[in-house]
This record gives C-alpha cells, sequence and structure tokens, in this order.
C-alpha cells in the first residue's frame, strides 16, 4: 500500500483549513493511502458498457406542471403591508451607502 508523504497530507489539510496534530498527519497518510488504494481497484473495473447514470435509483419529477395561475392584485398584497411606495414593499435599510 502506497502511503501518502507528509507533505502531500499537510497540502490537503491547508486546503481544507485543517490544523493537525503529528498523531493525525500520520493516521491521515495511511487512512488517505487506503482510500487511493481503493480507488485503483474501482479504476481496475471495465465499465465499458455501464450506462451513465447520475442517480443510483431512477428519480422521477415529483411537482406539478409549472402553469400561470390567478394571483392576488397588487392592491390586495399590498393592503396588508406596513409601509408601501409606489406599488412597491418599503422595508428598512439594512445596507450602507
Amino acid at each position: 500500500m502506497a502511503l501518502l508523504t507528509r507533505e502531500e497530507v499537510l497540502h490537503v489539510a491547508s486546503l481544507a483549513r485543517l490544523a493537525l496534530s503529528e498523531e493525525e498527519i500520520e493516521r491521515l497518510q495511511y487512512e488517505l493511502g487506503r482510500i487511493l488504494e481503493y480507488f485503483k481497484q474501482l479504476q481496475a473495473l471495465d465499465t465499458e458498457n455501464v450506462p451513465l447514470t447520475s442517480h443510483v435509483l431512477p428519480m422521477t419529477n415529483v411537482y406539478r406542471a409549472d402553469e400561470a395561475q390567478p394571483s392576488l392584485s397588487r392592491e390586495d398584497v399590498l393592503s396588508n403591508a406596513p409601509d408601501q411606495i409606489e406599488g412597491f414593499f418599503r422595508v428598512p435599510r439594512i445596507l450602507e451607502e
């Protein structure tokens, strides 16, 4: 089994913004090496006749069709607004200029 070098583990840790102890570095050298070995095994599989998929199980859209339907008028919507201006909701400013 090929272990990752200490430098490779530290590089991955810096990309993930992780501070690792010496013990964690050694453990991750072993664990990440095992993961990479498993990927080597997967790369050896013949996937020539395997259809491409985005999900393991077949998925269907469970949403209703997107169709325009009648809705409230602007006046009805704004009738409950505590403050409005020119047909729009008026809200307190939260960002500085």
